[in-house]
């Protein structure tokens, strides 16, 4: 994440400005650009919502965005990959999906990206998981792990190419190893 130097401002001041490109988070009063996907970070993102939503979708059991915008709290975070159960998906009056998601994800995915820092990652996923997020994923290409956060239990790390990451209850029915992730890279 880049910092943009800012004075504090106000959530309901910042949710009013202009969306940037990469998303910008607001944390604890600041203004915090992310940086920008590359790669390896791009293709991961895009073959997990991939694969993510042709299980549970289909199914109506939940639904996986990519930056999506998550207010909750006194935060406003852009997670790579937002994953909500189908009942806690906001919408509109008339069923569509509201532009507007005022709730933590109940799965939230990052992939670390080579000049991201990995502490301000880690602290927007701890502050989910103490809002209701079920499961945080972090991916670091780099390293070939995924650390998994469950809620309120000891961090995993999960490095070797035949181990089985685990999901939340909710998405039982998702089968993906570690390899299998990362030779999405080599498509």
């Amino acid at each position: 994440m880049v910092q943009t130097p800012s004075k504090t401002i106000s959530l309901e001041e910042f949710l009013k400005q202009p969306e940037t490109k990469p998303a910008s988070e607001y944390i604890e009063g600041q203004i915090i650009q992310k940086s920008m996907p590359q790669g390896k970070h791009s293709t991961i993102q895009g073959e997990l919502v991939i694969a993510l939503n042709a299980i549970l979708k289909p199914a109506k059991i939940a639904r996986a965005f990519p930056e999506l915008r998550c207010t909750f709290g006194e935060r406003s975070i852009v997670p790579d990959v937002s994953v909500f159960t189908w009942d806690r998906i906001p919408r509109d009056d008339n069923g569509a999906i509201a532009n507007t998601f005022l709730i933590a994800p109940d799965w939230m995915i990052e992939i670390l990206s080579p000049d991201q820092s990995p502490t301000k990652v880690i602290k927007n996923i701890l502050y989910c998981l103490n809002n209701q997020t079920q499961m945080a994923w972090l991916i670091d290409p780099e390293e070939q792990s995924i650390f998994v956060y469950h809620s309120k239990q000891q961090i995993e790390v999960f490095d070797q190419l035949e181990s089985e990451i685990p999901v939340p209850l909710f998405a039982t029915d998702v089968k993906l190893t570690v390899g299998a992730l990362f030779a999405w890279l080599l498509e």
